[in-house]
């Protein structure tokens, strides 16, 4: 299970996908449903992305989850969480995650530093940049890049 809100979907994330697709035998890319928060992004926007720019990858299936991650875990009888980590400050917050859904669910979850070439990147620094105008096209598939451009239009004066 590799779990985010994918709003967007960043190169950084398909690297932790396409890594984990060679580990195990079916990936599930769950994208979480936050109702209470707005995003760039539609649902169905971000699955159909997410749908685009994984279709190279046979053991990949995205789906939608709402609540508790291991409660989507359980449902889909996943039981590794695949999370990428580009700083120190995630693995804090992340083992405090981990350390819950083993215990709650008994899903283990395995970390993988980040490429380097990603190390930085996250979805709301792109939209920050691409909001401002800035070319995002270097850190997100064409696909992204084009459908942010669509939505945010010329940046503002």
């Amino acid at each position: 299970m590799c779990p985010g809100s994918f709003d967007p979907v960043t190169n950084g994330h398909l690297d932790i996908i396409g890594r984990a697709s060679r580990l195990f035998d079916e990936v599930i890319v769950g994208v979480l449903i936050n109702q209470s928060k707005t995003g760039l992004f539609s649902e169905d926007e971000r699955i159909d992305m997410l749908g685009e720019v994984t279709q190279g990858y046979d053991n990949v299936r995205v789906l939608t989850f709402r609540g508790l991650l291991v409660d989507f875990c359980r449902a889909q009888e996943a039981g590794v969480v695949v999370k990428g980590l580009r700083a120190v400050s995630d693995f804090d917050y992340e083992l405090q995650m981990a350390q819950m859904n083993i215990g709650l669910a008994g899903v283990e979850t395995l970390f993988m530093p980040t490429n380097p070439l990603y190390s930085f990147l996250s979805s709301s620094l792109v939209k920050e940049v691409a909001k401002w105008g800035g070319d995002v096209s270097p850190h997100v598939p064409d696909l992204v890049a084009t459908r942010m451009r669509e939505r945010l239009g010329p940046p503002p004066t």
